[in-house]
């Protein structure tokens, strides 16, 4: 029974669709007076847990672009977003039939630089700035909080050789 088991296994592997891909924008901005680094959680509509907006792939549109299309549209934020994934997470999506998708998400970042008072998705969801440990307190895949902390990281070790290089002159 083993044998056909893993048999039938393997046909399954070989016959599944390939995995679903999402884009997503990690929002963040820099606190006025602080300067800190924060970033920006919304709520599902569903469930109402926190997560980061994501979106299917549009025809015509680079995967960053998707992401910060979802960031507008979710959450009426704007800023530049970065053309270089931070990398992905995984997460299953529950589908209206009942069906569970398994989903990769490519995260890029996106510095926010103007919030939009009306946008397509306001009211239907919640929107709440924190810092990024907060954040990554709040979500619900482990590999997304892993990708939230990094990215802190990686962050604040810039602004911080930002701070130590002193200003280049234009004479040089």
């Amino acid at each position: 029974m083993n044998l056909i088991d893993s048999l039938l296994s393997e046909v399954r592997l070989m016959f599944r669709r390939p995995e679903r891909v999402q884009f997503a924008a990690l929002c963040y901005r820099f606190r006025k007076k602080s300067a800190m680094p924060e970033m920006l959680l919304i709520t599902s509509r569903d469930t109402g847990r926190f997560v980061i907006p994501k979106g299917w792939p549009m025809e015509n549109r680079c995967s960053h672009e998707v992401a910060a299309r979802e960031a507008w549209e979710e959450a009426g934020v704007k800023g530049e977003v970065s053309p270089d994934s931070i990398g992905a997470y995984h997460y299953d999506k529950r589908m209206s039939n009942g069906l569970k998708l398994s989903v990769m998400v490519k995260v890029y970042p996106l510095v926010v630089f103007d919030m939009a008072k009306r946008f397509p998705e306001k009211g239907s969801r919640r929107l709440e700035w924190m810092s990024f440990t907060e954040a990554a307190g709040n979500v619900a895949e482990p590999s997304l909080r892993t990708l939230i902390l990094d990215f802190q990281t990686k962050l604040l070790e810039t602004m911080k050789a930002d701070q130590q290089d002193p200003p280049r002159s234009a004479a040089g």
